[in-house]
C-alpha cells in the first residue's frame, strides 16, 4: 500500500506545488507498489521505504527530477535482487536533482545504483553489496554516476563490485568523501572526469584501493584536476577478479593509488600502508588507441605529505619479485613506469621507476632504477570543488 501525506513546498515555480510523501513498505507486491511510487512522484516529492527486506525480481528506474527516495537505513531498508530476472542495474536514475539516501541494494545483476546523464544527485548513506564477497560475476559497478555535473557521494559503503565500488565517469565538479569500499576490483574509480575530490575514505581490502584513469575513445576525453587527499588505503591485496577483457582487469592485486593518463592529479596527505605491489602507482595507457584529443601518459602529479606503511613486498607483475628480491625484499612505496612528467613530491621516499622510453613498449625491456627524492617544482593548484548550496541542504 502507499501512503501520500502532504509534507513541504516543493521548488520554487511560477506557482508553488505542494510536494508529497509516498511511502512504500515491504512484503507482497513490493516490486509494483515502489516501481509506482517511483512513476507516480512529482518534483519535490519523496518516497519513502519503511524498514524491511524487499524482495525484487526486475530493476528500478526513476527519471522524475528533484526526488528523494529515503530509506530507514543502510541495514534496515534493503532492496534485495538475489532473483532478480534480468541483467540489468538494481536502480536507474536519469533524472536531476535526486537524492538517494538510507537503503541498501543487494546482488543486482547487473550495476547497483547506476545514475546516468542525472545533474546534481546525491548518494548518501547507501550500502551497495554483493553478499558472495569478490566474484566475476557480481555487477560491475557499484554506485556509479556518469556524464554528468554536480556529483556528492559520501558515507556509503560498497563491496563485491567486479569493477569499481564507486565510479564517476564522464563528469566533472565531483567530491566522494567518507565512504568505505571493500573487496571491490577498484575500490574508488574516476575516470575521464575533471575538477574531482577523493577525501576521507577507506580503501581495503581491494585489488586497487583508489584509480584516476583516462580513457581513451569516449564522448569525454582528457580527465584531470583531481584530488586524493586523507584516505586510508590499507590491505589493498585481493587477487584481480574482474571479467576478462575489461580495463581494470590488468590492475595488479596490491596497487594502493594508481593514477593513468590524468592531468593534475594530488596524492597528498594519505595513509598507505600494506598494499603488497605498490602504494602509488603511475603509469601510461598501454593499448593501441585512434584518438586525437588523447594524451597516455600521466602529467602533473604532486606527492606530498602522505604516509607510507610497509608493502610492497609481492609485487604482482611480470618479473616484480626478482626486482623485490634484488631490493632487499620490497620495492619502494612509489612505482611508476618512466613515462610520467612533471612529477612533484615532497615525500621523502624513493621511487623505482622501469626506465620505459615510449608508450606502449613491453615491461620486458624495463630498466628499474630509483629517483631519489626531490623538491616539488610544480606551482599549479587545484581549485577546491564547489558544489551547489542546494545539495547539501537535501540533507539537513
Amino acid at each position: 500500500m502507499i501512503r501520500m501525506t502532504v509534507a513541504a513546498l516543493a521548488f520554487c515555480s511560477a506557482a508553488p506545488i505542494l510536494a508529497e510523501t509516498h511511502t512504500v513498505s515491504a512484503g507482497e507486491g513490493a516490486q509494483e507498489r515502489l516501481q509506482e511510487a517511483l512513476i507516480l512522484a512529482e518534483p519535490g516529492d519523496e518516497v519513502v521505504l519503511e524498514a524491511g527486506r524487499y524482495t525484487l525480481t526486475d530493476g528500478l528506474s526513476l527519471d522524475v527530477d528533484g526526488v528523494t527516495l529515503r530509506g530507514a537505513g543502510m541495514d534496515a531498508s534493503i532492496l534485495d535482487f538475489t532473483d532478480q530476472a534480468g541483467s540489468g542495474e538494481g536502480l536507474l536514475v536519469t533524472s536531476d536533482n535526486v537524492t538517494l539516501r538510507d537503503f541498501a541494494v543487494e546482488n543486482a545483476k547487473g550495476d547497483g545504483i547506476k545514475s546516468k546523464g542525472a545533474d546534481q544527485i546525491v548518494y548518501h548513506a547507501l550500502r551497495v553489496e554483493w553478499t558472495n564477497g569478490p566474484d566475476a560475476s557480481n555487477g560491475a559497478y557499484g554506485i556509479y554516476p556518469v556524464e554528468a555535473s554536480n556529483i556528492l557521494v559520501q558515507d556509503s559503503y560498497v563491496r563485491g563490485a567486479s569493477d569499481a565500488g564507486i565510479y564517476v565517469g564522464q563528469s566533472e565538479n565531483i567530491v566522494v568523501r567518507r565512504n568505505r569500499v571493500v573487496e571491490n576490483v577498484a575500490g574508488i574509480e574516476i575516470e575521464n572526469s575533471n575538477h574531482a575530490e577523493v577525501t576521507e575514505n577507506l580503501a581495503t581490502k581491494n585489488t586497487g584501493g583508489i584509480l584516476v584513469f583516462d580513457l581513451p575513445g569516449l564522448p569525454k576525453v582528457g580527465g584531470g584536476d583531481v584530488l586524493v587527499a586523507r584516505n586510508a588505503v590499507i590491505d589493498n591485496n585481493t587477487d584481480n577478479f574482474a571479467p576478462e577483457g575489461n580495463i581494470v582487469a590488468s590492475v595488479p592485486a596490491g596497487t594502493g593509488v594508481m593514477v593513468m593518463a590524468n592531468t593534475r592529479v594530488q596524492v597528498l596527505e594519505n595513509a598507505l600502508v600494506n598494499n603488497s605491489t605498490s602504494h602509488v602507482m603511475l603509469i601510461a595507457y598501454s593499448q593501441p588507441y585512434d584518438d586525437d584529443r588523447y594524451q597516455p601518459r600521466p602529467v602533473q602529479v604532486e606527492l606530498r605529505d602522505n604516509i607510507y606503511g610497509s608493502g610492497g613486498n609481492a609485487p604482482d607483475f611480470a618479473g616484480g619479485d626478482m626486482i623485490a628480491a634484488a631490493m632487499g625484499g620490497s620495492l619502494p612505496p612509489v612505482l611508476t613506469d618512466g613515462l610520467h612528467q612533471n612529477l612533484g613530491r615532497n615525500d621523502q621516499v624513493p621511487i623505482l621507476t622501469l626506465g620505459l622510453t615510449k608508450v606502449g613498449q613491453p615491461f620486458a625491456e624495463a630498466q628499474p632504477s630509483l629517483l631519489r627524492p626531490a623538491p616539488i617544482t610544480s606551482t599549479w593548484t587545484n581549485d577546491p570543488v564547489v558544489l551547489p548550496e542546494e545539495m547539501e541542504a537535501r540533507l539537513k
